[in-house]
C-alpha cells in the first residue's frame, strides 16, 4: 500500500485528524518533494508514541532544540514507508531494540507547526511537519541511551503527567489525544 493509500484509508479520531488527513492528501498530490526536506514549506515526518505494557508510562526524549520532553521521530527523507522511519528513529533516539506495534498502521495524524530554529549550525525557516504517528509498546527494563546530537535524556514519563514534563503547550493537545485513543485499544 502506498503512503497516499494508507493516509486515505486512515479513520480519523476527531475533526482535527480529518482536517489534517485532507491537508496531507492534498500535499501528496501537489507537492513533488513532500517526502524530503527539499520542500521548505512542508514535509513528512514519522513519530512514535511508545507506551509501557501497563500503559502507565510513555517513553520520551529531552529534545535539544525545543528544550522539552517530546515524542521521538524524524523526517521521511525520501522514504515512503513511514512506519519503518518511525521504528528506525525510535531505536536511534532511545536505544530500544524491541518494540511491538500496538496498532496495525498509522495511529494518529498531525500537521505540526515548527518554528524557525538553528540545526547543526544552519538556520531552518518555520515550516509544517506532516506527521504520521505510530503506536508501540516496549518493556521498561530495556536499556536506554541518548542520541547526543538530538537529545540529552530519555525517560519513561508517567502518562498522566506528560503535560507537566513537556514545555511545548502546542503539543499538549496532541499528547492528550494520543492518550485518549489508548482507551480504544
Amino acid at each position: 500500500m502506498t503512503l497516499q493509500e494508507e493516509i486515505a484509508a486512515f479513520r480519523p479520531f476527531d475533526e482535527q485528524e480529518a482536517a489534517d488527513q485532507a491537508v496531507m492528501l492534498h500535499c501528496l498530490q501537489t507537492r513533488p518533494a513532500v517526502l524530503t526536506r527539499d520542500d521548505p514549506v512542508c514535509h513528512f515526518t514519522a513519530s512514535n508514541w511508545i507506551v509501557s505494557p501497563d500503559r502507565r508510562h510513555v517513553l520520551m526524549a529531552w529534545h535539544n532544540i525545543y528544550k522539552s520532553w517530546a515524542w521521538t521521530g524524524g523526517h521521511a527523507d525520501g522514504e515512503a514507508d513511514l512506519m519503518a522511519v518511525a521504528l528506525r528513529e525510535a531505536r536511534e533516539e532511545t536505544g530500544l531494540q524491541a518494540l511491538t506495534p500496538l496498532w496495525p498502521g498509522i495511529y494518529a495524524l498531525e500537521v505540526v507547526c515548527v518554528n524557525s530554529h538553528v540545526k547543526r549550525g544552519r538556520f531552518v525557516s518555520s515550516h509544517l511537519h506532516l506527521d504520521c504517528c505510530y503506536l508501540w509498546q516496549a518493556d521498561e527494563a530495556q536499556a536506554l541511551r541518548v542520541k547526543p546530537d538530538e537529545n540529552s535524556g530519555v525517560a519513561w514519563i508517567p502518562i498522566d503527567e506528560v503535560e507537566r514534563y513537556s514545555t511545548e503547550p502546542e503539543m499538549w493537545p496532541i499528547y492528550r489525544k494520543l492518550n485518549a485513543k489508548l482507551s480504544d485499544i
